[in-house]
């Protein structure tokens, strides 16, 4: 008998679940509220709260609201957000992560007390949560997405270093160690741990996961950063790892003669979705 087994540390980070109870709560006393962006890069999780009321828009549909209430995720927005809120009459339902707040701050202090200095961001370009980091240095912030960026630095300019909360531990630590070893005096180099252990800390328990199943199902919305750097991670020990973001996109040779298959996913893949997928798992045995 097929074994089916759904990894207990996947599913919503605390940041994600908060905003998604924020908006679920709203939602209980009216029919419609608007979302700044997709409120989880997971498209089934979106399609439930559509259902429920929540019209996820564009900064261009954002820019033409008055008077209304409008939910931030958990992603986080640059200052000029919450400044074209207050001149439109926006109430703002601010669910930003609380990391996400804390580095946001940290990158703001950073950027008045040293004007002249190189802020680098560890991070994806055009990621929402990016956005709102290189919005707290009016834009002036240099994003690498990984170590072969690492050149467009000025290791002349004394350099400050924060990266998305999202990242890997190991690109970070090697940026790091790159710049250490390259800065040239009198420039100074700081940099800042902000990478989220309870998204990075998941990274070896999958792939433990990963390893004790002949098949792995990692269940992830395709916009997923996290979803990703996941996915391979369970790929690299485990070569039968596959990609899916809705149980009937599931492939039946995937789990042909095999013993056991995992289930698994991103901080932004729901509960109810892997349990989805072990449904079609079992009406496919039977």
């Amino acid at each position: 008998m097929l074994k089916i087994e759904i990894d207990e540390g996947s599913g919503f980070c605390f940041g994600v679940t908060t905003a998604i109870h924020k908006a679920e709560e709203e939602l209980s006393s009216r029919q419609h509220l608007y979302c700044l962006g997709d409120i989880v890069h997971n498209g089934r999780e979106c399609d439930r709260l559509r259902e429920l009321g929540l019209e996820m828009i564009d900064h261009a549909t954002f820019h033409k609201l008055n008077n209304t209430k409008v939910l931030l995720r958990a992603h986080g927005e640059p200052p000029a957000t919450y400044q074209q809120a207050e001149e439109q009459g926006i109430t703002i339902i601010d669910a930003t992560c609380p990391v996400v707040l804390n580095l946001q701050r940290k990158i703001k202090k950073v950027y008045d007390e040293h004007p002249e200095a190189q802020i680098v961001i560890y991070g994806k370009p055009g990621h929402a949560e990016v956005l709102g980091l290189v919005g707290q240095t009016e834009g002036t912030a240099i994003v690498v997405a990984d170590f072969s960026e690492i050149e467009r630095l000025d290791m002349k300019r004394t350099t400050f270093l924060f990266s998305q909360t999202t990242k890997s531990l190991e690109g970070f630590r090697q940026i790091v160690d790159y710049i250490t070893d390259h800065i040239v005096a009198p420039a100074e180099f700081n940099y800042f741990d902000t990478i989220c252990r309870r998204v990075a800390n998941r990274l070896p328990g999958v792939q433990e996961f990963a390893k004790r199943h002949d098949t792995i199902l990692f269940v992830a919305g395709l916009k997923s950063s996290n979803g990703r750097v996941l996915f391979e991670a369970c790929r690299s020990v485990n070569p039968r790892t596959y990609l899916i973001d809705d149980p009937d996109t599931l492939d039946p040779a995937w789990i042909k003669n095999v013993q056991s298959v995992g289930i698994c996913g991103a901080t932004s893949t729901p509960k109810w979705l892997m349990e989805r997928c072990a449904e079609k798992i079992r009406s496919l045995e039977a």
